[in-house]
């Protein structure tokens, strides 16, 4: 994270002490990329009239099951159909009914029924793949997709260009990164992760926004003691990683004392009546704070519905202690998840801003066809759903089939690559678009004959 008021020292690599009144451990934050921006338009790989385009990526972290929630299978034996009977929605096609908001705004959405992938069974693989595109071999970390738009179209206001909400994933049982950050493009393009819970009443954006107590003067005056201070180390930085951290400082700096990041991160400039539709938690405040993100100029969010599979209920519904079962995802989950996302889809579309804004729920895979002893369902990614609104995506229609148990596939099987290829296109992205890979060679943005799921733009 990024702070500018502690005390303390601070040792470079070479060996230079200096004050660490400056401390910039996130440079995500900032988020540089105006010469890449320019570059990739002359270039003709950024659509001119999607340049206004943005993102908010929900990550379902533990994987809703799909036969309880976005693909009903009605006429199947109990114990792979589940406890839910399906409803009719707005859209062309059926929910269950512990999603009645969804119904109410499918018209909106168009759910994708044919998500799979072959890689482990385990979390983290699924987190990589959904977010990247890629599954990370070989010491290979592939870039978040809005680190690699951080990257290409640069930041468009006072704010950084890609924020994580409320904060990173946590450890999921893999011990594998997750995807969420900028791999191989540095840390330059790391994402803001905002580390506080919104829903809380002491909410506080730590280490964005100075203390109230340390007012300008003070600021200005620490601001005047690193240019004094740096006139003593000019050996060191004279090195690339200083100069790295000085146009970070910069772009930091303007970011921490403007009135609109301020704005942008307040929730209580909210009615309480807006705050309430959300959900007074942690998932449907940082679905409105996406919102507001959205409006002050952030480029992509990503709302993590939950941290971790431990320590907490998620939909990682195995069954046995300490995970939940198929009703308690009923009874804690699916309310919260519901009411936040049909607040957030109406919210967009009554601003104006849904056609501009892409909004996609995906996990990391799906769950067994067949409920487990324990009364739950574990992993399965052989079949999964995802689902896309916004951003140039025609609502009310599912793509793809999957088999009568919700096992496998049975039409227009999607991959990961194509859900991150569909992110790109409603980004308004050339597919053909390359990165600064590794060792300078240049890594597209997704693997060659990768293309968008065609059928939700249609």
């Amino acid at each position: 994270m990024l702070r500018l008021t502690d005390r303390g020292t601070a040792h470079t690599c070479d060996g230079v002490t200096r004050r660490d009144f400056l401390q910039v451990g996130a440079l995500g934050a900032i988020g540089l990329g105006l010469p890449q921006m320019v570059a990739a338009r002359e270039a003709g790989a950024v659509s001119k009239e999607h340049d206004d385009r943005s993102v908010i990526m929900i990550f379902n972290l533990g994987a809703p099951s799909q036969m309880d929630t976005f693909d009903p299978k009605p006429d199947a034996a109990a114990e792979i159909r589940g406890p839910f009977k399906p409803i009719s929605t707005k859209g062309g096609f059926q929910l269950t009914e512990i999603l009645p908001r969804h119904a109410a705004v499918a018209d909106k959405f168009s759910v994708v029924r044919s998500c799979y992938h072959t890689a482990a069974a385990v979390h983290d693989t699924g987190h990589q793949m959904l977010q990247t595109g890629r599954l990370f071999t070989g010491g290979l970390n592939t870039p978040h997709v809005g680190c690699a738009l951080a990257y290409l179209r640069g930041r468009k206001s006072d704010l950084p260009p890609f924020v994580i909400l409320p904060e990173p994933m946590g450890p999921t049982g893999g011990n594998l990164p997750h995807g969420q950050d900028a791999g191989f493009l540095g840390k330059a393009y790391d994402p803001f992760a905002l580390m506080s819970d919104p829903s809380q009443p002491n909410f506080k954006v730590p280490d964005l926004l100075p203390p109230q107590d340390l007012g300008q003067a003070r600021l200005d005056r620490r601001r005047r003691l690193r240019q004094i201070v740096e006139q003593h180390v000019a050996e060191f930085e004279a090195s690339p990683s200083a100069k790295l951290m000085d146009a970070n400082f910069e772009a930091a700096w303007r970011m921490m004392t403007s009135p609109q990041a301020r704005a942008a991160f307040d929730l209580s400039q909210e009615p309480k009546e807006v705050r309430e539709k959300y959900g007074l938690n942690r998932f449907g405040q940082c679905c409105l704070l996406s919102r507001r993100l959205i409006e002050a100029g952030v480029r992509f969010v990503t709302v993590n519905t939950f941290l971790t599979v431990f320590n907490e209920i998620t939909w990682d519904i195995h069954g046995s202690k300490p995970f939940t079962s198929i009703e308690g995802m009923k009874d804690i989950v699916a309310p919260m998840y519901d009411q936040a996302y049909g607040a957030l889809i109406e919210d967009l579309a009554d601003r104006g801003l849904l056609e501009k804004t892409l909004v996609c729920n995906l996990a990391e895979f799906g769950r067994t066809p067949r409920i487990n002893p324990a009364g739950g369902r574990d992993h399965w990614p052989q079949c999964f759903c995802a689902y896309f609104a916004g951003g140039g995506i025609q609502g009310g229609r599912a793509i793809g089939k999957s088999d009568a148990q919700g096992a496998y596939p049975a039409e227009r099987a999607v991959e990961p690559a194509e859900v991150v290829a569909t992110i790109y296109r409603s980004l308004g992205f050339d597919l053909d678009t390359t990165l600064p890979g590794p060792n300078g060679r240049p890594f597209p943005l997704v693997d060659f004959g990768k293309h968008e799921i065609k059928e939700l733009f249609a």
